[in-house]
């Protein structure tokens, strides 16, 4: 999925401090034809979640008439971008001739390195609802300019959880509860779907070292650690709980059916930039990304009725992350 700002801000990725559980709001964004998004991360006062530097919540949007969703082809270097549905399909097309549809439950997981373009919509034949989220993951230095790479994963490993009357924890990236995720990952880091099908308490262990965010998919949850200050935390779809490095566990609960999606990861240690599609160690870096994207060295992506986007202008003054 594409940051479509057009004048998108330099971003600096860098940790912060964080010692309660603090909640964020989301921020309103629009992707490809008008899709409204609740863009999670980054924000001024939570630029990362460990290695986790992108998150969009959207939907559920209907879909059953028009064209859904159709975000054209775009670049992106040094990040892997991961998609996770609740509700729907989508279909991605990438420059390496990838042709995936995926269901909720299953992981695209595209690894840019690089650089890589893809599109994303909504298949002719569809249910009427979309939802879902959209993530990315910074690369370390080591692996920023590996060569790129699609993976679809339609088996994930799926836990039942303790607590909650059916309620399960899918591991779609890291390692949980002796389960691991057979998606390839760069940094010590972890994304999972709670459900609480009939609402219900579930503690999670926390991995040590390990910071986490929290969404609400649908209805309104609490996220609580005895070892953090404070009451529980109240969130609701368009919000993220944040919990510092260090919590011994995560406890989630709803009083009714609840779908969330947990991140987590070791708190970044690099300091990057991101800007438009692009995470980068410098700013000339993004600028020859820009470069390479308007004189098509990106590769094409065969299958997308419409045309790919074009970069937004360079800030006036150069690219001076905030």
């Amino acid at each position: 999925m594409s940051n479509l700002d057009p004048r998108p801000d330099a971003v600096s990725l860098q940790a912060g401090v964080v010692h309660a559980v603090d909640v964020l709001e989301a921020r309103k964004a629009a992707i490809g034809d008008g899709t409204e998004v609740r863009r999670l991360l980054p924000q001024r006062a939570l630029r990362t979640i460990g290695a986790w530097c992108f998150l969009d919540h959207y939907g559920p949007d209907d879909t059953s008439a028009g064209a859904g969703m159709r975000v054209p082809p775009h670049p992106h270097i040094g990040l892997q971008t991961a998609s996770w549905l609740f509700d729907g399909l989508v279909l991605h097309r990438d420059s390496l001739g990838s042709e995936q549809l995926i269901r909720p439950g299953e992981l695209n997981l595209m690894t840019s390195g690089r650089g890589i373009a893809h599109s994303e919509e909504s298949p002719a034949v569809r249910p009427g609802l979309l939802h879902g989220v959209q993530l990315w993951i910074a690369l370390p230095a080591a692996q920023q300019f590996t060569e790129p790479d699609f993976a679809h994963h339609a088996d994930l490993p799926v836990i039942a959880a303790a607590g909650g009357d059916g309620a399960t924890i899918t591991v779609v990236a890291g390692e949980h509860g002796g389960e691991r995720s057979p998606a390839t990952m760069f940094s010590p880091l972890v994304g999972l779907q709670v459900t609480l099908p009939d609402g219900g308490e579930v503690t999670l262990p926390a991995a040590e070292g390990f910071e986490y965010g929290v969404l609400a998919a649908d209805g309104p949850a609490s996220i609580g650690c005895p070892a953090v200050a404070g009451a529980p935390a109240r969130i609701e779809p368009g919000m993220l709980a944040h919990l510092p490095a260090g919590v011994p566990s995560i406890t989630v609960s709803a009083s009714g059916p609840s779908r969330l999606f947990i991140v987590g990861g070791v708190p970044l240690g690099d300091k990057l930039v991101m800007w438009w599609n692009f995470v980068a160690r410098t700013a000339e870096e993004i600028v020859t990304a820009r470069d390479n994207w308007a004189a098509g060295e990106f590769g094409e992506v065969r299958g997308y009725a419409g045309e790919p986007l074009a970069a937004p202008p360079l800030p006036p003054g150069g690219l001076k992350p905030r």
